[in-house]
């Protein structure tokens, strides 16, 4: 089995990490407006991100945003609406370079961006809120062709996306083996299937969504484990705990909500990951990860309401 590896972006303990640090400091205390106060404001919660990354983020047939992303971001407005005493609606900003993404919320001129990797590179200059999905990194190539060990690398041309955490692991993984840039997964996909590259390393969930419905058979996922797991959350702009806060609590009512079997959050989540949809992940599946997720939060049960009355809200500590 390959061994897993682990990045180590900036290299904690060289002193190039503490000046990148000092460097970063007058960029995020330039943001003088939360978003909470921005949204009070403007009545419109920003999302940004690729449409391509399906069933994150997508464009249905009439090119409004779709996925799992929206369903998250649309609760995170309904705790701002309350929040703020105004309707809320979200609006996507399609931003298809990974760098960038972070740069439009470093800058404030982005909410939040759902549906993200985490890495200790961006939780350097941004905050991550709590996870509502996993992934891995894994390699795609023709079945049989590569079992994705390190020693299959070797020499081969490995499509990447640019700067992603695919591209650093892969240097990890297999010095030797020769990183193939793309700007996105699906282009990488597509150089695999012309023959211009003898493999893909890239988030597990996307591979198996851009390689759903083809030939039976014809690419294959190695390894059985991935090189690396990771939790898929919601970016937001660092030490900004009100909104944070906000974006938690939407993201454990869901949670809470599919394992209380509520009709609205089971469809939610069930649609775009659970049986019957692309990833096709079974019920049991989706419940033990968000059990362990909410083991460290206070579980939201909802108490019984009077004629007229507000949803009930959690007390204040």
């Amino acid at each position: 089995m390959p061994r897993l590896i682990r990045s180590r972006p900036c290299r904690w303990l060289l002193p190039g990490c503490l000046a990148l640090l000092a460097g970063l400091t007058p960029a995020a205390s330039a943001r003088a407006e939360s978003v909470v106060d921005r949204v009070a404001r403007s009545g419109v919660l920003v999302l940004v991100g690729s449409p391509d990354l399906a069933p994150l983020l997508s464009l249905d047939a009439q090119g409004r945003p779709v996925g799992l992303a929206m369903e998250v971001a649309g609760r995170i407005a309904a705790e701002l609406a309350v929040a703020v005493g105004r309707p809320v609606s979200v609006r996507l900003d399609a931003v298809t370079d990974p760098a960038s993404l972070g740069q439009r919320l470093e800058a404030g001129k982005g909410d939040l961006a759902c549906g993200v990797p985490f890495t200790w590179e961006r939780d350097i200059t941004l905050d991550y809120s709590m996870p509502f999905g996993l992934s891995g990194l894994r390699l795609l190539s023709p079945a049989g062709r590569l079992d994705g060990s390190p020693q299959s690398l070797a020499g081969r041309r490995i499509g990447v996306v640019a700067d992603s955490l695919g591209e650093t692991e892969l240097r990890g993984i297999q010095p030797a083996a020769r990183p193939v840039g793309f700007a996105d997964l699906s282009q990488a996909v597509a150089a695999l299937r012309a023959g211009s590259v003898d493999g893909v390393i890239g988030d597990t969930v996307r591979l198996a969504i851009l390689t759903a419905g083809g030939k039976a058979g014809a690419l294959a996922q190695t390894p059985s484990e991935p090189y690396e797991r990771y939790a898929v959350a919601c970016l937001v702009p660092e030490n900004d705990s009100a909104f944070r806060n906000l974006v938690n609590l939407a993201i454990a009512r869901l949670l809470q909500g599919y394992l209380d079997g509520q009709p609205e959050a089971v469809a939610s989540i069930d649609r775009w990951v659970g049986p019957g949809s692309a990833l096709n992940r079974s019920p049991e599946q989706i419940r033990n990860y968000f059990d362990a997720v909410l083991l460290g939060v206070e579980a939201l049960r909802p108490l019984p309401t009077q004629a007229g009355a507000a949803p009930a809200r959690p007390a204040a500590p």
